[in-house]
């Protein structure tokens, strides 16, 4: 695994998406103001969210697809703004979901409001995503953002029924992930070039670019649960095995027919906590089967095929821009 050869710097990587750094504080402010409510405790919650940090990577694919099409206009401001609505009511859900204490190295929004305001919250954000997609007359739009929503939902049922099963296959496991994560990164690249002038063709290529990129960006935030550093990732290492996750360095491993690691994961998943010495057990049984470098690789190959999808564009600095994204995910180490 040698995430340095695909490493664009963050500062880099600003660099090159300088030309929607104005658009993306828009999206920052468009947040602020719809999460208003005379309802006190939403907007203070909204705000402990929006300064919890976050990289805004689904967003800023949204407006830079849409400037490579040739669109201008404040639809692509709002419709980021939605997408931004739609992922962080994800996250407080999740979070419940997965009984995550911190988010980003602070409280998870439950672990400090509760449950029964937290589930609340998230179905606010939801009805208002919707709500500020329908202040415009784009039916396409809105039938696609309501789509990949319920893709997400369905791959978080999914994921439940299959949570604590240690034979899930690579198959299944890249099903939960597609949608989960994958379609939403898809939609907003595709509602770039639906806004735009991109042909039929350029829209699908986008399509593919944000599918490609979310099966990535998974399968990275999988890795990190077992090579990260907590300080950085702002939450344990290790918790998605203990929670019962299958991801793909496990399933790899399990698929080399090691007794010995299929005994210690079923451990694990049963107990839902692993010792110091059974986690660096786990480790060292993922590098001697390689099982990390399997599953950067396959990373690797998503990454590749995102920007195969782009060559359907001519060349460009926003092309550039988003040539350059994939390798950051690659990269990141939170």
């Amino acid at each position: 695994m040698n995430p340095a050869a695909h490493k664009p710097s963050a500062a880099a990587l600003a660099l090159m998406f300088e030309p929607i750094r104005e658009d993306l504080q828009r999206v920052e402010r468009e947040f602020a103001q719809h999460v208003q409510s005379q309802v006190e405790l939403i907007p203070t919650i909204g705000n402990y969210i929006q300064n919890s940090g976050g990289k805004r990577i689904r967003p800023a694919v949204l407006l830079m697809a849409a400037r490579m099409s040739g669109y201008s206009g404040e639809r692509a401001v709002l419709y980021a703004s939605v997408v931004e609505f739609v992922h962080t009511a994800t996250l407080v859900h999740d979070d419940i979901i997965d009984e995550s204490e911190l988010r980003r190295g602070r409280q998870a929004v439950h672990s400090r409001w509760g449950n029964d305001i937290t589930v609340l919250l998230g179905d606010f954000l939801y009805i208002k995503s919707m709500s500020l997609a329908l202040t415009q007359d784009r039916l396409d739009v809105i039938r696609l953002l309501c789509e990949v929503t319920l893709r997400m939902i369905e791959g978080e049922l999914y994921q439940l029924t299959k949570n604590g099963v240690v034979e899930l296959s690579e198959q299944e496991h890249f099903d939960i992930i597609r949608r989960k994560t994958a379609y939403l990164f898809a939609g907003c690249a595709k509602i770039g070039g639906m806004l735009g002038t991109a042909t039929a063709e350029q829209q699908d290529g986008l399509w593919e670019y944000g599918y490609n990129i979310g099966m990535a960006f998974q399968l990275v935030d999988d890795l990190l649960d077992f090579t990260g550093e907590e300080v950085a990732l702002g939450k344990p290492v290790g918790g998605d095995l203990c929670e019962g996750k299958m991801t793909l360095p496990i399933i790899h491993l399990l698929d080399t027919g090691d007794e010995r690691a299929a005994r210690l994961v079923r451990k694990i998943v049963d107990d839902r906590q692993a010792s110091i010495d059974e986690w660096r057990e786990i480790r060292a049984l993922l590098a001697q089967h390689q099982s990390i470098d399997y599953a950067y690789r396959t990373a690797v190959e998503f990454v590749e095929h995102a920007k195969q999808a782009l060559c359907v564009f001519p060349p460009g600095g926003e092309r550039d821009a988003l040539m350059a994204l994939p390798d950051y995910v690659l990269s990141r180490d939170r």
